[in-house]
């Protein structure tokens, strides 16, 4: 076979580096703790009807889980509500966040990154992976890019045979 006939693979032979975020994602089951059923009337948090709650639920259920804790009703929650189920789930939880299933999955993800060593992308020319089999937040392109901006010499978004360009460092 001629060489001029040959079919050459023009990505695996780039100097493209492959990020993919869906590498970060933490298994495991996600939970919310929803306070309102806490609420007396379902309006207001009696002191001492919750510490009462706090000392006999079982959270041994929340073994391993990622749990978010949040009030779905509108109504105005003690801070130190929220720490005390904290407290309570911390011997038992994988880890622990204030807020949503959305925002328990953004802070997850977040927590992975911080775990990255970022400088190994030092004039790299990196595409950040579009597609995967897990849904990653926006929050977290936004966060990857942030820390990929300091070191890549550019930066792109999709797939190595198809990306769409970001940045490129002047």
């Amino acid at each position: 076979m001629d060489t001029e006939d040959q079919i050459v693979n023009k990505v695996s032979s780039s100097s493209l580096i492959s990020f993919d975020l869906e590498e970060y994602y933490q298994p495991g089951d996600r939970v919310v703790v929803d306070i309102t059923d806490q609420l007396y009337e379902g309006i207001i948090l009696k002191e001492k009807d919750f510490r009462s709650f706090i000392k006999t639920h079982d959270w041994s259920a929340y073994q391993n889980k990622f749990v978010a804790i949040t009030c779905s009703a509108d109504a105005i929650i003690p801070t130190w509500a929220y720490m005390l189920i904290s407290i309570a789930l911390k011997p038992f939880a994988k880890d622990v966040v204030f807020g949503t299933l959305s925002d328990l999955e953004v802070e997850i993800f977040r927590k992975a990154l911080q775990k990255v060593e970022w400088s190994k992308f030092e004039n790299a020319k990196v595409v950040v992976k579009g597609c995967s089999k897990v849904e990653v937040p926006a929050s977290i392109y936004v966060e990857a890019t942030n820390q990929l901006m300091n070191y890549v010499s550019s930066l792109m978004f999709g797939e190595p045979c198809s990306t769409v360009p970001l940045y490129k460092k002047k």
